[in-house]
C-alpha cells in the first residue's frame, strides 16, 4: 500500500518585493504599501466613533444644546407678553451652547491624553512613527466631528426657536450664519484647543480643570473685581472672557465694547493654531 504523498507547497505570489535590500531568489509575498495622512486619519476616525466615551459625551452634549435650547424657547414664549419685539430669536440657544461646550473640551482633552493614560500612545507611534502625523490626524478628525455634531444641534434649535418666538424679528442672513456655523466654528476650536493642551498636558483631569478654568475663570473673576483701580482689567476680562465671546454670534455681548462681530472666531483660531504648534513641536521632542 503506498504512502500518502504531501501536497506540493505552492509558489508565493508574484507581488513587487518591498524597496530595500534584496537577496537573491527571494521575493517578499506581503504587499508593502508607503503609509500616507489618509491612513492615519481612518485609524483616528475608528478610535473615535469606536469608543464608548465618544458617543456618551456627544450624546450628552446634544441632549444640552438642544433640550435646553427648545425649553428656553418655550418658556420665553410662553411668559414674553409681547417683549420679544426686536429680540433675535437665535440668541436663546446661547445658554445650551455654553454648558455643552464642557462636553466638547472633554472629548478634545480625552482624544489625546486618554492614550497617554492607558498607555496606548505607544502602540499608536508603533504603527505611525510620524508623530506629527498622528496628532495632525486627531485634530482633522476631531474638528470636523466637533463641528459638524454643533452645526446640526444648532441648526435644530436655531429653527425650532424661530419658529416658536414669532413675536421676534426674523434673523438676517449674516445673523444666520453666526448663529449655526460661526457659534459651530467656535465650538469646534475650543475643543481642538482643548486637544492640544491634553497633548501638552498628557493628563486627563488636569487638561480638563485647566481648560474649564479658561472659560470660566476670567469671567468669574471679573464679577469680584470691584476697586477702581481693576476697571481697565475687569473690562477685559469680560470682554474677552469665552462666555462673552460665545454672546457676539447671537448679537448678545456683555460689553459694549471689546470683540465684534467675527472676531472670536479669529481670536480663537490664533490661540488654536498656536497651542497646536507648541503640541507639535513638544512632541517631536518628549519620549513617550
Amino acid at each position: 500500500m503506498s504512502t500518502p504523498q504531501p501536497p506540493a507547497p505552492q509558489a508565493a505570489p508574484a507581488w513587487q518585493a518591498a524597496p530595500g535590500p534584496s537577496y537573491p531568489g527571494y521575493t517578499s509575498p506581503i504587499p508593502v504599501v508607503r503609509t500616507h495622512l489618509g491612513h492615519a486619519v481612518a485609524s483616528e476616525w475608528t478610535k473615535i466613533r469606536s469608543v464608548r466615551s465618544t458617543m456618551w459625551t456627544l450624546g450628552v452634549f446634544v441632549l444640552l444644546v438642544v433640550g435646553i435650547g427648545l425649553l428656553t424657547a418655550v418658556f420665553v414664549a410662553a411668559n414674553s407678553d409681547g417683549a420679544l419685539e426686536g429680540e433675535n430669536p437665535l440668541s436663546f440657544g446661547f445658554f445650551g451652547l455654553l454648558l455643552g461646550s464642557i462636553c466638547v473640551i472633554t472629548l478634545g482633552v480625552m482624544t489625546t491624553a486618554s492614550e497617554y493614560g492607558t498607555g496606548m500612545i505607544r502602540t499608536t507611534m508603533v504603527a505611525c512613527p510620524s508623530r506629527g502625523r498622528v496628532l495632525g490626524a486627531k485634530a482633522l478628525v476631531f474638528f470636523l466631528v466637533a463641528f459638524t455634531v454643533t452645526l446640526v444641534s444648532s441648526l435644530l434649535v436655531a429653527l425650532v426657536d424661530v419658529a416658536l418666538l414669532t413675536e421676534a424679528r426674523d434673523p438676517s442672513t449674516a445673523e444666520w450664519l453666526k448663529g449655526t456655523v460661526g457659534v459651530s466654528l467656535y465650538i469646534a476650536l475650543l475643543g481642538l484647543l482643548s486637544l492640544a493642551v491634553g497633548s501638552v498636558i498628557r493628563h486627563s483631569a488636569g487638561a480638563i480643570t485647566i481648560m474649564i478654568g479658561l472659560v470660566l475663570a476670567p469671567l468669574v473673576i471679573a464679577l469680584f473685581m470691584f476697586a477702581s483701580s481693576l476697571e481697565d482689567l475687569r473690562e477685559a476680562l469680560f470682554e474677552y472672557s469665552i462666555p462673552n465671546q460665545l454672546g457676539v454670534f447671537y448679537s448678545a455681548s456683555l460689553t459694549e465694547t471689546g470683540p465684534s462681530g467675527w472676531d472670536p472666531l479669529w481670536i480663537a483660531l490664533g490661540v488654536t493654531a498656536a497651542a497646536l504648534g507648541g503640541a507639535f513641536a513638544l512632541l517631536e521632542k518628549r519620549d513617550v
